[in-house]
């Protein structure tokens, strides 16, 4: 018989599995050929750093690979720059997951843009180095505030919608082991 703890961690994961694929074909769908005038977010990213913050243990290091390993070969990205850089993120969460657990929400949506804003600033940086042509720093820009702004509507669809929610101190689960 399969545990129900380790069912619904395999749930939750197909579940970000799939949602990121579905993430995956909305960005490469070709609603319009014309230019944006505003950069869309970076959906991906604040899904991955709600989840690792919610529930770690639903979003493996692996998975956090794979999937923006993929997205980089999608968009035509130095494939391994962003996701070194989202990895290195989510591990940033990870490892505070417990002390980060009581913060408010407003503490953690500004920790969260700071820590995106560090991506910016690195991969532009790596890139800049490399010589390697980027998009201009107002696209850039705007595409970090697109993605800081739409963070908390992924929080309120990760929590109301997929029931994911941030473990309480001294949770436990339904065998009486310690979250």
């Amino acid at each position: 018989m399969v545990d129900p703890v380790s069912a619904n961690r395999v749930v939750y994961r197909l579940v970000f599995l799939g949602l990121a694929a579905a993430v995956f074909f909305l960005r490469i769908l070709p609603l319009s050929t014309e230019p944006v005038a505003w950069p869309g977010p970076d959906v991906l990213l604040c899904l991955a750093l709600a989840w690792v913050l919610r529930r770690p243990d639903f979003v493996p290091a692996a998975a956090i690979v794979g999937v923006f390993l993929i997205e980089d070969m999608l968009l035509m990205r130095p494939p391994g720059l962003w996701t070194l850089l989202a990895l290195l993120a989510t591990e940033f969460l990870r490892d505070r997951a417990v002390v980060l657990r009581d913060i408010p929400f407003l503490v953690e949506w500004l920790m969260v843009a700071a820590l995106i804003a560090a991506m910016l600033l690195v991969n532009r940086s790596i890139l800049a180095l490399a010589m390697v042509p980027q998009a201009g720093l107002g696209l850039s820009l705007a595409q970090y505030l697109s993605t800081v702004l739409a963070y908390p509507v992924v929080v309120l669809l990760s929590h109301w919608v997929l029931g994911l929610r941030k473990v309480a101190p001294g949770e436990v689960d339904e065998l009486g082991h310690r979250i």
